[in-house]
């Protein structure tokens, strides 16, 4: 009997061939699981995976990014885009490289989006210790920086010797192919492991496919659920992100059709319908539209659907008050669908909605409540109408008019991407999404600095389709140096810098919670120490233009929309940069949201911002 075959190579040129042949498959459409690296090279990875991706560069493509985070942010944003199916990796070196990935992980795990991260580590040997970045432990011999990492991974595994890659490889991509359990893996690489030669089995290196399962629902918890339904009154479906991932908007479209069922959308969710869906009633929660949050407060039954229930989405547990309301959970994570003391529904979203429309064939909501939020949603049409109209086209542009411009602009399938600040209040509240794919908000983290990374991600998952970055002047400063990497790629992005001189978010809510606004501005300091002088002769503008970026400077609302015209027609990197006047936001928030206030304090401001926090909290109920 001859040997098995065997391939004599390095554990990092091994790791690459590897990925090079995994792939996902799903509804019999096949995707490459790792569809490039992303790596910043250094003392850790630079002689071990740099040294593999060069050796199959064929193999495997390799994306050169200026920052760690930014690199896992990118990632992220190519896994949304395409469900899930495919992922990229992220290689850095020890030290300060690998700690940089932390926030990133964490952001990936939070929404469940797999991302594979590959940071350098110490010797396994101990032959060179303590090396430059590493960090000693006086009881902990194994411990190193990496181990930041486990709480925000979904599977951590340090690669100790070249077999054991054997094992941990398969497992990573176990997790990352998961559709239930998915998020960060990190397999952290002893870079003198990543060097070491071994005779790899030839079968390590074979195509790989991973079939991403739709789990249909089981019969009992379907009769369960159906009755439920058939038994509500003001039935509400709160879609979340997991529509998306199953890819399972016309299993809900059909369901709503055929039931009158109306739709709120927590921010991963807006998109499941398309806004002019007459049950399409927009976000939920703290930054849900009116008659959203109006049926949340009076429905009898709240059908999640892929959803995780933040506090955003609950109101911090006011938003649901109707006395008997009850909620029925659809997710493919048992963990997610027991919230709020539901009734389970555990299986995909499109077999459970698919599953659910069978079941429910004759069955429809009431046609007063279908004219009653039909009547609500024109009447937030309206308010819409009216946040978004600039009555002079020569007037400096309010930061709601800036979104009505790109509105009028933007095609069917064009991607707006946002994360944090006051812009995701906004969108949620206002942004008319036209497509499963355009309504990019990454709020499980809410991380500033995701937006012009995460269009890279998506501009490579979407060739040829326009991608905006919405940003702020406080998250562009926090993370702009991917505006290089968009250039060198030739990734023509859209980014539309909206300078507010401040934190315009945490300025409201501090002004809110009796902070007065301390900190939130970008001004000069004056004489008492307070941020209120004239604003910073800041040009960020100059900044993007100095990174490669072609500007275009608006200064009206008529200038506004033709620079938002001219840069979705650009075929490089372009920004739009505007300065807005105030307010920051026209429409308030229609939920409470939960942060607490000083219970004691000598200073007015906080005394009555406790007032009213005492009296909003008294809402909160405890769903059992």
């Amino acid at each position: 009997m001859s040997a098995a075959a065997t391939r004599r190579l390095t554990t990092a040129q091994a790791l690459v061939r590897f990925l090079a042949a995994q792939y996902t498959e799903r509804d019999g459409v096949r995707h490459r699981l790792i569809a490039g690296t992303w790596g910043i090279f250094g003392h850790g990875n630079v002689a071990g995976l740099g040294q593999a991706l060069v050796e199959y560069r064929e193999a495997m493509p390799y994306h050169q990014g200026r920052n760690e985070q930014a690199m896992v942010h990118a990632a992220v944003g190519h896994a949304r885009h395409l469900n899930r199916l495919s992922a990229q990796a992220v290689t850095t070196s020890i030290g300060p490289g690998a700690t940089n990935l932390v926030t990133g992980a964490a952001l990936a795990t939070i929404n469940r989006l797999p991302v594979l991260l590959l940071p350098g580590d110490y010797f396994a040997s101990h032959a060179a210790d303590p090396l430059l970045q590493q960090l000693e432990h006086p009881v902990e011999a194994d411990v190193s920086v990496n181990d930041a990492l486990r709480p925000v991974s979904r599977y951590f595994d340090r690669i100790t010797r070249p077999e054991a890659l054997l094992t941990s490889a398969l497992n990573a991509v176990r997790v990352l192919s998961d559709p239930a359990e998915t998020g960060a893996v990190t397999l952290a690489l002893p870079q003198d492991v990543q060097a070491q030669a071994y005779d790899w089995p030839e079968e390590f290196f074979a195509d790989r496919v991973w079939r991403v399962r739709r789990p249909a629902p089981d019969p009992a918890e379907l009769a369960e659920a159906v009755r439920a339904i058939r038994a509500a009154a003001r039935p509400l479906i709160v879609a979340g992100g997991g529509v998306h991932h199953s890819e399972a908007e016309p299993a809900l479209k059909a369901l709503v059709d055929a039931t009158g069922i109306p739709v709120a959308s927590t921010q991963a969710g807006k998109g499941a319908l398309r806004h002019d869906h007459p049950a399409d009633l927009g976000g939920i929660g703290h930054t849900g539209t009116a008659v959203s949050d109006a049926l949340a407060r009076t429905a009898d039954l709240v059908i999640g659907v892929g959803t995780r229930y933040s506090d955003f989405t609950t109101a911090s547990g006011t938003l649901f008050q109707h006395p008997g309301v009850r909620f029925l959970n659809l997710n493919i994570t048992a963990f997610d669908a027991h919230k709020l003391a539901a009734t389970t529904l555990v299986c995909d979203a499109r077999s459970g909605l698919a599953a659910l429309t069978d079941a429910l064939v004759g069955h429809r909501v009431d046609a007063a409540y279908e004219t009653e939020y039909r009547t609500g949603r024109a009447r937030w049409e309206e308010a819409v109408e009216g946040a978004f109209r600039a009555d002079d086209d020569s007037a400096v542009p309010t930061q709601t008019q800036v979104l009505g411009a790109l509105d009028t602009v933007v095609g069917d399938q064009d991607v707006v991407i946002n994360a944090a600040g006051s812009l995701p209040g906004d969108l949620h509240k206002l942004w008319r999404a036209r497509s499963p794919r355009q309504y990019h908000l990454e709020y499980g983290y809410s991380c500033m600095g995701y937006e012009i990374p995460a269009a890279l991600g998506v501009q490579q998952a979407a060739p040829g389709i326009p991608v905006w970055a919405l940003v702020g002047d406080g998250t562009y400063l926090m993370n702009p140096t991917e505006i290089v990497t968009a250039v060198q790629e030739n990734l023509p992005v859209k980014l539309v810098l909206v300078q507010n001189h401040g934190y315009a978010s945490i300025g409201g809510l501090s002004e809110s919670v009796g902070a007065e606004r301390f900190g939130t501005d970008y001004r000069h300091r004056v004489a008492d120490g307070s941020f209120t002088g004239a604003p910073l002769p800041v040009d960020l503008a100059a900044n993007a233009a100095s990174l490669g970026m072609d500007v275009l400077r608006a200064k009206t609302v008529r200038e506004l929309r033709e620079a938002l015209s001219t840069a979705r027609a650009a075929t490089r990197p372009t920004c739009v940069y505007v300065e807005t006047a105030p307010p920051g936001t026209a429409l308030p928030a229609e939920a409470w949201w939960d942060v607490p206030v000083a219970e004691v304090s000598a200073r007015e401001a906080a005394t009555e911002a406790r007032a009213a926090y005492e009296r909003a909290v008294a809402d909160r109920r405890r769903h059992l």
